[in-house]
């Protein structure tokens, strides 16, 4: 299995390198052409051990043992740097109209024969919901989309309606919550009693009711910092952070520190950063005005005096209005007659600036990486992860997609493809087996 994800391979191909490459079957622990009971076996048995992982106590055990060896050879130090990347998922991201039609033919099916035919007998579109192919209708006209939209979304609240208040299997209790999931993330009411999609985007918004735990992608910052420093300690391959060589007595004494791109140089991770004893060595880009206007690094902000001074020494002080600390310094009538206006605002009101909540900390950040040596630390550590997240996305069968559904079977999958490249790593660094454990090979 470590092997089959080093080189990227489907179950079909990796049991038919197993069976004809003496590499494969020496590093198995097998060795030679031999029959017998390790001599073939069916690509299913791969696919029966990847369930078995993912569902058992320790899914992530295989990664952890090269974590262990890496630490114990010294080869996990205090810096971290952290990236992310899509992992596609292993089903198609379905349209509303598929999505809805998806989850009431999953509720007819797996109701009883009784409750399926009052289900049935409330649907008033005419679908019989018999194939997961969409109605045949012509797609360029908005009024039959419109209709379409309406009519499928009435009979999901028409089957809902119909299952309130009743006592359900545990099968139909599923279907009918993913069917008002659906219906309720992506639909909206107008004031005529119509049904549309909604102008917005729900927030973990269902794509698939096949793999229901597949979403559009997001960043989690502080639970990589969390599982990779703060709680274990350690670099995890599987978020994408590639660990700094280091002796045993810096691991001890050095300070930890993260890097990170101008995605992971936001206030609440650089706060999040400081109360967890971390030095930051992400990016914090600088504040800019989009409208080619001053930016507000034109502004100068005292924190000291709460008050911001403008570029034409106006100063103002700063209200605090948010409950998290966060306020605003607004200039008004100032900004009436100042002869810079015109390069400052176009607002009516005049120039207001915000101050957030983590305002000390991105002054100080972005006053940190305007030091040479910041900057070269930088440019020498961060893109190791970048390299890192290419060796695990270069495979066809690699990290790019999922090769199974539900988050911990691609959790499990996603941490063996981890794991197969850290051994690899290991190997390139010499780490070698003595009777004090693991050590790193020598010259």
């Amino acid at each position: 299995m470590v092997l089959q994800r080093l080189e990227g391979l489907s179950d079909r191909e990796a049991v038919e390198r197993y069976s004809f490459d003496t590499r494969w079957r020496f590093a198995a622990g097998v060795g030679g052409y031999g029959g017998g009971k390790w001599g073939q076996f069916s690509h299913t048995v791969l696919v029966d051990m990847r369930a078995r992982l993912a569902a058992s106590e320790a899914p992530r055990r295989i990664f952890d043992v090269t974590l262990e060896a890496a630490s114990q050879a010294g080869c996990v130090g205090a810096k971290r740097v952290l990236d992310s990347t899509p992992l596609y998922d292993a089903v198609a991201t379905m349209d509303t109209i598929t999505l809805i039609r998806s989850a009431i033919r999953s509720l007819l099916r797996v109701a009883e024969e009784e409750l399926e035919g009052e289900l049935r007998g409330a649907l008033a579109s005419g679908d019989d919901y018999a194939t997961s192919a969409k109605p045949q209708i012509d797609w360029d006209d908005t009024g039959a989309r419109e209709e379409l939209i309406d009519s499928r979304a009435r009979d999901a609240y028409a089957c809902l309606l119909v299952l309130e208040g009743r006592v359900l299997s545990a099968e139909v209790k599923e279907a009918a919550e993913l069917l008002a999931t659906v219906v309720g993330q992506d639909l909206e009411e107008t004031e005529d009693g119509t049904y549309r999609i909604a102008r917005r985007v729900a927030k973990d918004r269902v794509i698939s009711t096949v793999d229901t735990e597949a979403r559009h992608g997001h960043k989690l910052i502080e639970d990589l910092v969390d599982n990779e420093v703060a709680s274990s300690g350690a670099a995890d391959a599987s978020a994408g952070s590639e660990p700094e060589p280091s002796c045993a007595d810096e691991q001890e004494s050095e300070r930890p520190k993260v890097y990170g791109d101008a995605a992971y140089g936001t206030g609440e991770f650089l706060n999040h950063l400081e109360k967890a004893g971390i030095d930051s060595g992400c990016k914090t880009q600088p504040p800019h005005n989009r409208n080619g206007l001053f930016p507000k690094s034109h502004f100068q902000v005292d924190l000291d005096t709460d008050t911001v001074t403008c570029p034409a020494e106006i100063i103002v002080p700063i209200r605090r209005t948010a409950a998290d600390g966060g306020g605003i310094a607004c200039f008004a009538d100032a900004c009436t007659d100042c002869p810079l206006r015109l390069e400052c605002t176009t607002a009516s009101r005049g120039r207001s600036i915000r101050v957030g909540p983590h305002e000390k900390l991105l002054a100080e950040a972005r006053h940190r990486q305007k030091d040479p040596d910041w900057a070269a630390d930088y440019r020498a550590t961060r893109p190791k992860v970048e390299r890192k997240i290419g060796h695990l996305m270069r495979r066809r069968h690699g990290g790019r997609r999922a090769r199974v559904r539900g988050l911990a079977k691609v959790d499990a999958d996603f941490n063996l493809l981890a794991a197969a490249h850290n051994l690899a790593r290991l190997a390139v660094l010499g780490i070698q087996w003595t009777t004090l454990g693991w050590v790193a090979g020598t010259a």
